[in-house]
């Protein structure tokens, strides 16, 4: 009857919710569909997922999040409720809940999913910064004083963190992730096939041979579009190395921004990177070759965690462990680190 602490990964893309005893009990799209005449939510998650760009003129399917941050708080609230009603049976207490963000939010964000928390049913709300979460639930012992590098690309952000002594020594936040892969595919497409392809067509191809590294053979897909001199229906056919074209920009964004933690990063600190290596997680990490990219670029050795998809929920069950010595609401460790220093 008692109540169970929650970990939930509040992502652009989908959401994961880990109860403490049972693991991760729910992956689903952060998407809701509602009607847009009466306001009630219709469908969350994988259902409503399946509506985006197909619905009638009433019903509007809806990210409530973008960049990593809420930008529609009532739907998120309302997904947020939803998602955890699911996950809980009838409880006598209201749960604990941990809820991981990007680590460049701001107070204002973090008040709004602080709020968020509080308003779809939870007694308490603690924070965890992302690529603490993921390095826990990649496996990495953080409370030693010991350098590990975190390169967590999601939906919205991608952050990229250096981490010691259960702390963030230098991070960097930035809004270039998995929705601007898709995008830089649309446009990419729009620009050399002069066909319109939707999110979730863009989606697909990323999945299947998106690459940012040429990979030992060439890979093919066809995909159908609107063709924008007829207006019509086409069927043609993208390669594995026009991906590697069309993700440049956003792949040598992340490049830039990695290279430019290791810049700030402590020379100690790095000479324990380059130990260690570099970790990646999130969906954005499964893009092929991202990891030989990086290691190209660096010089330092990098892998993509085990289930780099589920890491930063696990690390944000785990983290449930230690629930009782955290402070309420935000623990933005790097910005207490910043007030104390």
């Amino acid at each position: 009857m008692f109540s169970k602490d929650i970990g939930i990964d509040l992502g652009t893309a989908s959401i994961l919710v880990y109860v403490k005893g049972r693991g991760v009990v729910l992956q689903e799209p952060s998407v809701v569909a509602i009607d847009k005449n009466t306001g009630k939510l219709l469908k969350v998650g994988t259902d409503a997922q399946q509506m985006l760009g197909r619905t009638p003129g009433n019903i509007v399917a809806i990210r409530p999040l973008r960049e990593g941050v809420i930008s529609d708080y009532d739907m998120t609230e309302r997904m947020l409720k939803e998602f955890i009603r699911k996950v809980t049976s009838f409880r006598l207490f209201k749960p604990r809940i941990i809820i991981c963000v990007p680590s460049g939010i701001t107070e204002v964000e973090e008040r709004a999913v602080i709020d968020a928390g509080i308003q779809a049913g939870a007694r308490r709300v603690y924070l965890i910064e992302e690529p603490v979460a993921a390095a826990i639930g990649a496996g990495i012992d953080i409370a030693k004083p010991d350098g590990h590098m975190v390169v967590d690309i999601g939906g919205g952000t991608s952050d990229i963190a250096v981490i010691s002594l259960s702390g963030i020594v230098e991070s960097t936040s930035i809004k270039i992730a998995g929705d601007q892969f898709d995008e830089s595919i649309i446009k990419y497409i729009r620009r050399k096939h002069n066909v319109l392809i939707g999110e979730r067509t863009a989606e697909e191809l990323k999945m299947r041979i998106g690459c940012v590294f040429p990979p030992e053979e060439e890979l093919s897909v066809e995909i159908k579009g609107r063709c924008l001199m007829t207006g019509l229906p086409r069927v043609f056919t993208v390669t594995s190395s026009e991906m590697i074209e069309a993700f440049e920009e956003p792949s040598a964004r992340i490049l830039e921004a990695i290279h430019g933690v290791l810049e700030r990063t402590p020379p100690e600190l790095v000479a324990d990177i380059s130990n260690n290596g570099i970790i990646m997680t999130g969906g954005g990490s499964l893009v092929k070759g991202f990891d030989k990219l990086i290691e190209s670029h660096t010089g330092i050795e990098t892998r993509v965690a085990d289930d780099a998809i589920s890491c930063v929920a696990y690390g944000t069950g785990k983290s449930l462990d230690s629930l009782d010595g955290m402070q309420d609401g935000t623990i933005n460790l790097s910005r207490r680190k910043q007030l104390n220093g």
